[in-house]
């Protein structure tokens, strides 16, 4: 069974950049590899996926054009690269595996998540 570990996560201002990783210790990433992030009193909400052999990518319209994903298969490796960053993005980023699409439910493998603050 796959273990995701996440990590990159940390303070920033506003209009900067964070890249976070999720390693998949144990065995490779089985499904759509995906990013979510909750807020305090909120649903989790999905962020952006990866197909692991098409390697198309998918994303919520908050953060198009600001956000890109992407995998490193030698490094059992899935990156989100955060540009552009806004306070309303400030959460905790999870990284899930073994589903598809943009529902939590649909993803058998979460990690433990990984604070994201951005001040203003």
């Amino acid at each position: 069974q796959a273990q995701l570990v996440e990590s990159g996560g940390g303070l920033v201002q506003a209009g900067g950049s964070l890249r976070l990783s999720c390693f998949a210790s144990g065995r490779t990433f089985s499904g759509h590899v995906g990013w979510f992030r909750q807020c305090p009193g909120k649903e989790r909400e999905f962020v952006a996926s990866i197909s692991p052999t098409s390697g198309r990518t998918y994303y919520a319209d908050s953060v198009k054009g600001r956000f890109t994903i992407s995998r490193d298969n030698a490094k059992n490796t899935v990156y989100l690269q955060m540009n552009s960053l806004k306070p309303e993005d400030t959460a905790v980023y999870f990284c899930a595996s073994g589903g598809v699409g943009t529902r939590p439910e649909s993803y058998g493998y979460w990690g433990q998540g990984t604070q994201v603050t951005v001040s203003s």
